[in-house]
């Protein structure tokens, strides 16, 4: 008996193209998503699951919908990487080697002008920036709160030689969106719609900019689960869907391929590349590694080669540690059934 008190769901098979044929539900998979029905926590939202871009398990939770964008949080610095990408790909940026002032030349003299988008993309940018520390010069609630942002940014002084040290935090993640916003000559979000969203077919979504009208590169933008997975299937094609480039494979090989090792410091990632995560899983007694971004409450795109799968959770658990446990444990689940 399926319940209703508190949660739509659906789980069907869907396919990407409606001049395809509709594949069949994989009723293992159907299965395995059934059992987070009674997860303890009430805000787990959606779950869609591709096999060679075509969703063969999808189910909604806890009143969501498959229309209903969601704020995927961090997930979206993933996406501004693949916006890096698009733009060096069409000469707006030359490459990652070029510094944050090459585009920002108000930056030069600070502590981020000098740094090169390599080291941001990979949160080696060493600013002073610790968003679990509220007394930290760059904390991410400082940024949110600043009236001007781009003066905010460049004022956060030097911590570690740029390349040094890998330290998460927004700051860095929002010198990326600016970066493009200045290389495109648009906001950030006016760039996404019409070299990536619209042409993968998404549009419906939002994202948010700040006090200075600046698209925030490190997060903030919502979309429905379905789109979110849709991105994930244009990666897992090396940024080819249906048949047309999105991004170069080249960009893609390199935004996955991890740059630092983060073992150490993230329990649910062995590799970061640009803004990017990666780790191998062990499933079923075999090693399957696994690309994902990543997202404050578990709110993921897991991109899975191996199996020509995309799984994309979306998640309402910010803040909360279990909902990374918790998407961790859907993906796993998942891979469980299936054979590739």
């Amino acid at each position: 008996m399926v319940s209703v008190k508190a949660f739509t769901i659906a789980v069907c098979a869907v396919v990407l193209s409606a001049a395809a044929p509709a594949p069949p539900i994989d009723p293992a998979i159907a299965k395995a998503l059934a059992a987070f029905e009674h997860d303890e926590h009430p805000d787990l939202r959606g779950i869609v699951v591709l096999r060679d871009g075509r969703v063969v398990a999808e189910r909604y939770y806890n009143g969501e919908k498959a229309s209903t964008l969601h704020d995927i949080r961090s997930a979206g610095k993933s996406i501004t990487a693949l916006l890096v990408g698009i733009a060096i790909d069409r000469g707006k940026i030359q490459g990652v080697a070029d510094t944050v002032a090459t585009y920002w030349p108000e930056a030069k003299g600070s502590a981020i002008g000098d740094v090169t988008i390599t080291d941001v993309l990979t949160m080696r940018s060493g600013l002073a920036a610790f968003d679990e520390d509220v007394a930290s010069p760059g904390n991410e609630d400082k940024l949110d709160a600043a009236p001007d942002p781009l003066v905010f940014l460049r004022s956060i002084p030097r911590a570690d030689p740029p390349g040094s040290r890998y330290r998460y935090n927004s700051v860095t993640a929002y010198t990326a969106g600016v970066v493009v916003a200045k290389a495109a000559g648009q906001s950030m979000a006016d760039f996404a719609r019409a070299s990536l969203f619209l042409p993968l077919g998404i549009r419906r979504w939002e994202w948010a900019s700040d006090a200075a009208g600046y698209t925030k590169g490190q997060g903030n933008l919502s979309l429905t689960t379905r789109d979110f997975a849709t991105i994930g299937e244009m990666v897992r094609g090396e940024g080819l869907y249906r048949g047309r480039r999105i991004v170069s494979a080249e960009w893609i090989r390199n935004a996955l391929a991890p740059k630092v090792g983060i073992a150490d410091s993230d329990p649910y990632a062995e590799g970061y590349g640009y803004f990017w995560y990666s780790k191998v899983q062990q499933i079923n007694g075999k090693p399957v590694p696994v690309s994902f971004a990543s997202g404050n409450g578990g709110n993921k795109i897991y991109v899975i080669p191996s199996h020509h799968m995309v799984v994309a959770v979306t998640s309402s658990a910010y803040g909360r540690g279990y909902g990374q446990r918790r998407s961790e444990a859907i993906l796993k689940a998942i891979l469980a059934t299936d054979r590739p």
